[in-house]
């Protein structure tokens, strides 16, 4: 299974919680949405533990098995018809989860993530 990372689930494999370093471990690939990277490196910013936390990230990044996904000019195209159906829906989620999930749709990646806002998307798949 290729998964597609949320901040939330990163933040539960770097604190040890059992569930998430399974589904990791298990994992062929981990990919790590830009924008969740983003979310991440602003917390440490604004943590008292910013270094330690950013040193953690970059070894996590190292691992053979993970890599960071961007955006480009088709993940515009699933974001547009996500951001669409959650406005018909009157079911709103954060911007960033947005380009999540568009990116989980985009590279057939299944998402993993604790924000039951996704399940306002069925298309995308989760752990």
């Amino acid at each position: 299974m290729n998964l597609l990372l949320d901040t939330n689930r990163y933040r539960d494999f770097v604190d040890g919680d059992p569930a998430a370093m399974a589904a990791l471990q298990k994992a062929s690939r981990i990919h790590l949405p830009f924008v969740v990277l983003a979310e991440m490196r602003a917390g440490f910013r604004c943590g008292t533990m910013g270094r330690e936390n950013e040193s953690v990230l970059v070894k996590f990044l190292n691992r053979p098995r993970v890599s960071v996904l961007y955006a480009d000019e088709a993940t515009t195209h699933h974001y547009g018809a996500l951001w669409a159906q959650l406005r018909k829906q009157g079911t709103p989620i954060p911007t960033n989860d947005i380009w999540v999930a568009a990116l989980a749709i985009q590279h057939d990646l299944v998402l993993f993530s604790r924000d039951a806002h996704f399940a306002h998307l069925p298309q995308v798949a989760q752990h």
